[in-house]
């Protein structure tokens, strides 16, 4: 099977309660995206506006305590917390970041960025089953309700992009970082 074909299980889970994380949408972000109207460009009387950002204009700062320790998230569009809002965000793992089984309540969308991003399904995390590494530039689905686990080889980065709220359970509460 050509793992570019694969829908399956793969976000490095993303979420939670709305109240609980500080979520930041990028249009509350300090970081100055790249704006041109598009309504100046295509002769139009519609305003709109494209962003845009740069790989070094990111702003990242730690991750929701939803996730373990160690990892980075820029929001680039939306809020993750949005009742059925469209949202972008990016993770940055450090090599050999270990998401513990988990499952989310809605579909999402995982694009590899840089590094190797494994992912296993079933309720224990087990290096021996994680699936062959999913690489730049490499797509994956991970439907709602599944439970899965994830796991960095090399610094990896992630692009998950989903319909919100974004909420993330651990199949086993004692992995939950937040009850630790």
């Amino acid at each position: 099977m050509n793992k570019r074909h694969w829908r399956l299980l793969a976000l490095p889970a993303l979420a939670l309660a709305p109240a609980a994380v500080g979520w930041q949408a990028a249009s509350a972000s300090t970081a100055p995206p790249t704006t041109t109207p598009s309504s100046e460009m295509m002769g139009t009387d519609a305003p709109h506006q494209h962003v845009e950002y740069r790989d070094d204009s990111l702003e990242w700062g730690p991750a929701p305590p939803v996730f373990p320790a160690g990892a980075q998230m820029a929001v680039l569009s939306g809020d993750p917390t949005a009742e059925g809002g469209l949202f972008t965000v990016r993770l940055l793992m450090p090599d050999g970041y270990i998401i513990p089984p988990h499952w989310h309540p809605t579909d999402e969308n995982v694009t590899v960025i840089r590094g190797e991003f494994l992912v296993g399904l079933g309720d224990t995390f087990d290096e021996a089953a994680l699936l062959p590494a999913l690489e730049p530039g490499d797509f994956i689905t991970a439907p709602a309700n599944a439970n899965h686990f994830a796991m960095a080889r090399g610094e990896t980065e992630v692009q998950v992009h989903a319909i919100g709220p974004f909420a993330m359970t651990y199949v086993n509460p004692a992995d939950d970082p937040q009850n630790q």
